[in-house]
C-alpha cells in the first residue's frame, strides 16, 4: 500500500500494547498523536530512538501529545523492551504487519546484498481530528525526538 500523505485521515487501527491491552487510534481523538514505526525492539538504532523520546517525554506530555510506537515484534518483546529502558509510552505489536502495510512502511530492504521485508523507520504526526499533519521518513534515531518537538512547536528548551 502507498503511504498516507499530509492532509489525509490517518488509517485507524487496533493493536495490543506491551500489556496486551487493545489500543485504537480512534480512541486518541481530541489529542495529537505521534505514531512512530521502528524496525525492531532492543536494536541500537531503535533503542536510541525510544530513549531519546523517553528523555523528552515530559515535553510531549506538556504539549498534550500522545506517543505510540509500532513494530512487528510481539507483545512479550515490547514488554521486555519497555521495562529495560523505562519507556513511559505504549509500544504496539503489529505482528501480522497489517498496520505497517496500511501506513506504507512495510517495505523491501537490503542488507549485505540480501533483500527482505521490514519496517522503514517513519513517523506520522496526527492532529487531534485524526488527520496526518506531518510525515517524517528516513528518520535519524539520534535526533528524531528533538526534530519532532521543533517541527511541532513543542520544544521548550
Amino acid at each position: 500500500m502507498s503511504m498516507p500523505q499530509v492532509g489525509q485521515p490517518a488509517p485507524d487501527f487496533e493493536l495490543p500494547n506491551e500489556k496486551g491491552e487493545i489500543v485504537r487510534l480512534s480512541d486518541q481523538r481530541g489529542q495529537p498523536v505521534i505514531l512512530f514505526f521502528y524496525p525492531k525492539d532492543d536494536t541500537p538504532g531503535c533503542t536510541a530512538e525510544v530513549c531519546n523520546l523517553r528523555d523528552d517525554y515530559s515535553q510531549f506530555r506538556q504539549a498534550g501529545i500522545v506517543l505510540l510506537g509500532i513494530s512487528a515484534d510481539p507483545v512479550k518483546s515490547h514488554a521486555k523492551f519497555q521495562r529495560k529502558y523505562s519507556l513511559p509510552f505504549s509500544l504496539l505489536a503489529d505482528v501480522d504487519t497489517e498496520v505497517c502495510q496500511a501506513y506504507g512502511v512495510w517495505v523491501t530492504k537490503k542488507l549485505f546484498g540480501r533483500e527482505y521485508m521490514g519496517i522503514a523507520r517513519t513517523t506520522f504526526a496526527i492532529d487531534a481530528q485524526g488527520v496526518i499533519s506531518h510525515v517524517f521518513e528516513g528518520v535519524d534515531p539520534e535526533i528524531h525526538s528533538r526534530e519532532l518537538l521543533t517541527s511541532l512547536g513543542a520544544a521548550t528548551g
